[in-house]
């Protein structure tokens, strides 16, 4: 059975970093897209970047371009979400999923989330 968690949330001062780690594990998922979604209160869960299985294709929400670097380790099943120069609006909980649905338009497995809460 498939189990994600999140951690590295937490509060941060605008301007501030934080890292963002998702230990996956229950099978192997070096073969398919892992990355992050978030949700921040009263809105719906938004897109924040993927990566394919070899790195060789990453994609990043607009609003998060140029802040935020995702990174995975196969070996370790863990995937990565570096946030530099947070923002307010960067206030959310943050799920970490794997194994990408083009059908569904989202991931097959998720997390139960972390939140990050970032203070102007």
């Amino acid at each position: 059975q498939a189990h994600l968690v999140e951690s590295g949330g937490g509060w941060a001062q605008a301007g501030a970093s934080l890292r963002l780690s998702c230990a996956a594990s229950g099978r192997t998922f070096s073969s398919g897209a892992m990355g992050w979604f978030r949700q921040a209160p009263g809105k719906k869960r938004e897109f924040v970047s993927i990566m394919s299985p070899s790195g060789s294709y990453i994609r990043y929400a607009d609003s998060v371009k140029g802040r935020f670097a995702i990174s995975r380790d196969n070996a370790k099943n863990m995937v990565y979400l570096q946030m530099n120069g947070l923002i307010p609006e960067d206030t959310a909980v943050y799920y970490c999923g794997a194994n990408w649905s083009s059908s569904r338009g989202e991931f097959i497995y998720w997390g139960q989330g972390t939140q990050v809460t970032v203070s102007s």
